[in-house]
């Protein structure tokens, strides 16, 4: 999380309650995670190249893989 303090109340927002401001902030930090990791496979391919095709995954099993996480996660309000 940011190390900097919250700013003050702007007089045009309304102020979350603490369970939903917790929630936002986990929200933050998982797609914090998300993008380090997006930039460290961004690093990774500008310091070493593309991966080769036998090293890869094929895209119907990163699909699915990725589709059984989702369907384990917990719902959120949009």
């Amino acid at each position: 999380m940011s190390q900097q303090p919250a700013p003050a109340p702007a007089p045009d927002r309304q102020p979350l309650d603490e369970n939903a401001a917790a929630s936002v902030r986990a929200y933050a930090a998982d797609q914090r995670a998300r993008v380090d990791v997006l930039a460290s496979v961004l690093e990774d391919i500008a310091e070493h190249g593309y991966p080769t095709a036998e090293s890869g995954v094929l895209w119907e099993e990163a699909r699915d893989a990725h589709l059984e996480r989702l369907a384990g996660e917990q719902p959120r309000v949009a």
